[in-house]
């Protein structure tokens, strides 16, 4: 393996008659360019030229930062507070998961002292949610989904089928139409994840 060589964003890498571009690269005028800050990787194929690709630096991990919207699953709730794992930040990926608390007082912007975590959450729930302070290796992020688009984004009914929304706090199983309480997000495209 040869050692990966880093590389930033816009970074002219070679011709294109040295290599093909693979992932996080771009061509423009017969040059190969990275697309991304990262490391550069060689790769050959066959008997074809080799493939150049860009990936980034796992030094550089992402972590969740006060004000971010992050994609959580809810892991286990009480009646003070759902415990999650934070799997995106925006869009990307994390490497590894952050634990994260979503207290009771900060699921809902209003009459927060009616909230009932149950009602709002439930264990493998996907929750749009927001940082509002950080964690360290001993604490969780705390995370809010008190704003209309923040809340339950994907939750599975009883007979494990995807519920759909049917109201802000209910959402409804398509197979049994059975309801179930939870506090659901007003999904933004952007925040979507495929």
């Amino acid at each position: 393996r040869q050692p990966l060589s880093p590389c930033v964003a816009g970074e002219r890498l070679c011709s294109t008659e040295e290599a093909t571009a693979g992932s996080g690269t771009y061509t423009r005028h017969g040059f190969i360019f990275s697309s991304l800050a990262g490391c550069l990787k060689r790769k050959n194929e066959d008997s074809e030229l080799p493939v150049v690709s860009v990936v980034r630096d796992s030094e550089s991990q992402l972590l969740p930062k006060v004000g971010a919207v992050v994609t959580c699953k809810v892991c286990s709730i009480n009646s003070r507070f759902a415990k999650v794992h934070i799997l995106y930040v925006g869009s990307t990926p994390l490497k590894s998961t952050f634990r994260g608390t979503i207290r009771r007082e900060d699921i809902r912007a209003t009459e927060k002292d009616k909230v009932e975590v149950y009602k709002s959450f439930r264990p493998s729930d996907i929750v749009l949610a927001k940082v509002i302070s950080l964690g360290d290796a001993q604490s969780n992020y705390l995370l809010s989904t008190a704003e209309n688009e923040l809340g339950v984004v994907v939750a599975r009914s009883e007979a494990g089928v995807q519920m759909v929304p049917i109201s802000w706090c209910e959402m409804q199983c398509p197979r049994t139409h059975t309801k179930e309480f939870r506090k659901v997000a007003r999904v933004q495209p952007q925040f979507l994840q495929t």
